[in-house]
């Protein structure tokens, strides 16, 4: 049995190996579509009434497959951007130096706490509804490590109302002047 904390510490690893290959100007964009899932879940669950009576009413597993769900699409969407042929044939998306393939590992490694930190965070919402996924077990020492780095994910400290915000301006005006 893996303890969660070292399965984010894998997808951290594996993360950024595809990073490194895809380049940085990609990797960014994922990066964009991870926050973009957060700020969507943020504004659904706060002020669409429909969405916030069907999480409220809904088993925690039924819960945490919807969030899944949006934070994957969105994810699969930023990984899938870069193939429109307006976008690639931009110039923007070529890797021909090291440091686009460091700066893409780097950037790959942040996508990969983002995207396995996320889905943690919401099993962890959701209680561990799975039988094959176990919660921490606060006696032992991985147990005790991955209950601490659960204040750690990004839902944690990003999900709060001025910090999601914030993060969606910061996409944008990057977006802005880098891309366009």
């Amino acid at each position: 049995m893996i303890s969660l904390h070292v399965m984010l510490f894998i997808f951290i690893i594996l993360f950024a190996i595809i990073g490194a290959m895809r380049g940085w100007a990609k990797e960014l964009l994922v990066m964009f579509s991870v926050i973009l899932a957060l700020f969507t879940m943020n504004v659904l669950e706060s002020f669409v009434p429909f969405f916030k009576d069907t999480i409220k009413a809904s088993l925690p597993g039924t819960v945490f497959w919807i969030r899944t769900a949006i934070l994957s699409a969105l994810v699969f969407f930023g990984y899938q951007t870069p193939k429109l042929q307006k976008l690639a044939d931009s110039g923007r998306f070529v890797r021909n130096m090291l440091q686009d393939s460091l700066l893409g590992g780097f950037l790959g490694a942040v996508n990969g706490y983002l995207v396995f930190g996320t889905i943690w965070y919401y099993l962890n919402a959701a209680g561990y509804p799975f039988s094959f996924v176990l919660a921490p077990d606060p006696v032992t020492a991985n147990g005790i490590a991955a209950i601490n780095w659960i204040n750690y994910l990004p839902p944690a400290w990003l999900m709060g109302t001025p910090a999601i915000y914030f993060a969606v301006v910061i996409c944008f005006v990057f977006v802005l002047v880098v891309f366009i």
